[in-house]
């Protein structure tokens, strides 16, 4: 369910990304909310200026998150986003340990706005292939 508290932090998150597009970037910008409701970080969209593919808001705080809160916390911090995570950043989201995500434009949305957002290809998978070799250092690593 979302709050007015919540409508509040999509708003700012919108706003950095009206933000974004002033500086030549993307339109897309995220915050981190703590427990307590204070903005811990905010990001936006730099890929084009970084020349960079990971560069998404999203990602960077999720890495943020990682680096710089205990689990608990991280498990009641919430991250406000513009747009939908792609498939990236909500695969970091969820390792990052964050534990609720609120956006304000859906993929689906974002596709009928801008069709090209839609237009990934997909690529080819192979595998598995070579399991007692490739268990070797994995088990190295974690142990028998």
């Amino acid at each position: 369910m979302i709050t007015p508290a919540d409508e509040a932090f999509l708003r700012r998150a919108v706003a950095i990304a009206a933000r974004a597009v002033t500086l030549g970037d993307a339109p897309y910008g995220s915050l981190l909310a703590g427990p307590d409701g204070a903005v811990l970080a905010e990001a936006h969209n730099t890929v084009r200026r970084d020349d960079d593919i990971t560069a998404h808001p999203e990602l960077k705080l999720a890495r943020w998150a990682a680096r710089e809160l205990d689990p608990d916390t991280a498990a009641r911090t919430t991250l406000y986003t513009s747009c939908q995570p792609c498939g990236m950043c909500a695969g970091a989201i969820v390792r990052s340990g964050l534990g609720r995500v609120v956006h304000a434009l859906s993929t689906a949305q974002l596709v009928e706005l801008n069709p090209e957002s839609g237009a990934w290809p997909t690529v080819a998978q192979d595998g598995p292939a070579l399991f007692d070799e490739a268990r070797v250092p994995v088990d190295a690593y974690y142990g028998p």
